[in-house]
């Protein structure tokens, strides 16, 4: 990579380590194609610095408020693009990394809430970063299926009196709520839930068992067609009742060991505080593992599973507290998994109205926003020549890229604030929009294809735009997402690429069979067009050959 390269060259000619001067692409692209502080690192005058740093690499040298700007010879940019395929911007960094990353995990019993949507974008885009940097990915969806929230739904479920209109979804998301209420509000019908809490985690009665099985196979189901629409595909689904015994066991022998300690009325706890954390439950009273063992069970059985050299996991911040006494103990039990687990935490997905809660019935579901961000949208294309299978086709992938846009343009650990219009603009800052200017690309294509324009590097203009400059920052952009975690340098990168590409669209005649030129934009639209695909993919959102 041409950064690489620079900072090759200026440590040869200055004699300095690499890692401690930047070499970065300048905001003011007037200033150069890249531009670095070494001068300045140096404390020396940077005129005689640049002096120093010559190569054929460079066309032009300059100094400009004491940083080197560099511009590029249009050579490199010209062979860049010939190399632009679809496995354009792939490394190597990762190679054989084995990478368990989980992500998503909704709970059996109570709905998809748009928590699960920003948790679904952030792994699934990590996960593509990783495997496009050559690691062996494994997708977990860690989910609840026992707890004190199903004895809750499974109460609701028994007492509740329902609607005939009421789906049977639609029931256990009443059920949750009615017994998480009845739950704060009457002490019988808490020892009744606490009961039912005690028969799940045993198996010990039937009735409880099959409404559970039923309740646990209708929210699988449903979960399942929300994964289908946002196109993840999980390895491995892992449940709450399978690391169980797993926990425990972890927890009794750390007690042995002196990691874990006796607390109040009989219930196992690691002291925080000494490490300073707080104080938390890993075995409550009724010897029963809370959150915190299990997920000391989950590290040991995905390892046992998978070997990994690194497990990934995202959730929200609201829970960045447990995982910071959980790994703690984790540190204490089993060193290696500790060193090898990363808590990704992300902020919240807001709407206008506010924030949700299943507890209280009051839940904005993942798929109510997905279907109104789709009714949006089919709004906006109601007047465009298009067969009905391609309007809801074209819809569904526009709300699902709006979505996912909205949630990955920012910093992970950023609160968002659902913005409607916003996240269907077709005219910048938008999933939208870049999906659009890749369809724009691709008209071009096809038109170059029936007036017989094949792409060709024979004839080069003289002059190159930023168009060619900006394709090259493509492999730079990804591999700094990686080494960061942060999709958002991928989404601002590939607005900029549409913004630049829609300048050269509106300023030049691509398909122009009298045009010597013709061949050659339209090899710049086609690398243009896969280096727009290749960057979407990674963001999970799809491309459309029309909008």
């Amino acid at each position: 990579m041409i950064r690489e390269d620079i900072k090759k060259i200026i440590g040869k000619a200055t004699g300095v380590n690499a890692e401690i001067f930047s070499v970065e692409v300048p905001v003011n692209k007037d200033f150069g194609d890249y531009s670095t502080n070494v001068a300045m690192v140096l404390k020396k005058n940077p005129n005689e610095v640049a002096e120093k740093i010559k190569s054929s690499l460079f066309k032009k040298v300059e100094v400009k408020n004491g940083f080197i700007n560099f511009f590029i010879a249009d050579k490199y940019f010209i062979d860049n693009l010939k190399n632009v395929d679809d496995d354009y911007g792939r490394g190597r960094e990762m190679k054989n990394k084995k990478i368990v990353i989980d992500y998503t995990d909704p709970n059996p019993f109570k709905e998809f809430h748009i928590g699960h949507l920003m948790s679904n974008a952030i792994g699934e885009s990590i996960s593509r970063i990783f495997e496009f940097h050559g690691a062996k990915i494994k997708r977990v969806c860690f989910q609840g299926d026992v707890g004190i929230h199903v004895a809750k739904a499974i109460w609701g479920y028994q007492n509740a009196e329902f609607l005939e209109k009421n789906s049977e979804l639609g029931k256990w998301a009443f059920a949750y709520s009615f017994g998480s209420k009845a739950y704060e509000q009457s002490e019988q019908a808490k020892k009744e839930i606490i009961e039912i809490n005690k028969k799940i985690y045993d198996g010990s009665d039937k009735k409880i068992n099959e409404i559970y099985r039923q309740g646990k196979k209708l929210s699988l189901e449903h979960f399942d067609k929300i994964y289908k629409k946002l196109d993840t595909k999980f390895d491995d689904l892992i449940f709450e009742s399978q690391v169980i015994d797993l926990g425990k066991q972890i927890i009794e022998k750390g007690l042995k060991d002196g990691i874990f300690e006796k607390g109040e009325g009989g219930a196992i706890i690691f002291r925080g505080e000494n490490y300073g954390l707080h104080t938390r439950v890993f075995i409550n009273s009724d010897g029963l593992p809370t959150y915190e063992a299990k997920d000391l069970g989950l590290a040991e059985l995905k390892y046992k599973k998978y070997k990994y050299d690194e497990s990934v996991v995202v959730t929200a911040n609201e829970q960045n507290s447990h995982f910071a006494v959980m790994l703690c103990a984790l540190d204490k039990v089993n060193k290696k998994l500790a060193e090898r687990t990363k808590h990704i935490s992300h902020g919240m997905l807001r709407l206008p109205e506010g924030k949700m809660s299943s507890r209280t019935g009051k839940v904005i579901t993942g798929e109510s926003l997905i279907e109104k961000v789709e009714e949006l949208v089919k709004l906006k294309i109601k007047d465009r020549e298009l067969s009905e299978t391609e309007r809801v086709k074209i819809s569904e992938a526009v709300a699902i890229g709006a979505i996912r846009y909205s949630i990955l343009k920012q910093s992970i650990g950023s609160d968002i604030i659902y913005d409607f219009d916003k996240s269907i603009s077709f005219e910048g800052d938008s999933g939208p929009y870049l999906q659009y200017s890749y369809a724009r690309a691709n008209s071009v294509l096809e038109k170059a294809k029936k007036e017989g324009v094949k792409s060709s590097f024979k004839n080069i203009p003289e002059e190159i735009t930023r168009l060619e400059k900006a394709i090259s920052y493509f492999p730079e952009v990804i591999l700094q997402a990686q080494k960061s975690l942060e999709p958002h340098f991928i989404t601002l990168y590939l607005t900029e690429l549409a913004s630049t590409f829609n300048n050269y669209y509106a300023h030049n005649k691509i398909v122009d069979k009298a045009d010597k030129f013709s061949a050659y934009k339209v090899a710049l639209t086609k690398a243009f067009a896969t280096t727009m695909k290749n960057g979407l993919w990674l963001l999970g959102i799809k491309t459309l050959e029309k909008m």
